[in-house]
């Protein structure tokens, strides 16, 4: 079933979506309870979600629908060549910002939103083990 949705309707609602989601504060505010101290969106390239400097990490979490997900990607019925290149960029400026980190010697992870959503804990608890094995490797 397509959306019944105007022109106008749909570009307020993208207008009306934030640069940090509520599953991103939530991942902060547990990753701050067990002890990390990191900054959250930080003016470095690709603006990780999470970086710490001292250590060289970076950590994103990635949406599906915006970050094109394997499992849950979706195509908006309506306008499709613009959505096709919008996302299409989206998965080639991931790789480029991977790239950059990597090649200067930082520690990069991409969780994805349906991970998340699935098991929080396990997730959180796979974060935490990858903060620290990254800041011992420093």
């Amino acid at each position: 079933m397509s959306e019944k949705i105007t022109k106008e309707q749909r570009s307020r609602n993208m207008r009306a979506i934030k640069s940090q989601s509520k599953l991103e504060n939530k991942v902060s505010k547990a990753l701050w309870n067990k002890g990390f101290r990191f900054r959250k969106n930080a003016k470095m390239f690709g603006r990780p979600d999470i970086s710490i400097k001292k250590y060289k990490i970076v950590i994103f979490i990635d949406s599906c629908f915006w970050h094109s997900c394997p499992i849950h990607r979706n195509m908006p019925k309506s306008n499709q060549d613009y959505w096709t290149k919008k996302l299409a960029r989206n998965v080639s400026r991931d790789q480029e910002v991977n790239q950059y980190y990597l090649e200067n010697g930082w520690k990069l992870m991409r969780i994805w939103e349906h991970e998340l959503k699935q098991d929080f804990e396990a997730t959180i608890d796979s974060i935490a083990e990858f903060i620290k094995m990254a800041a011992v490797a420093k």
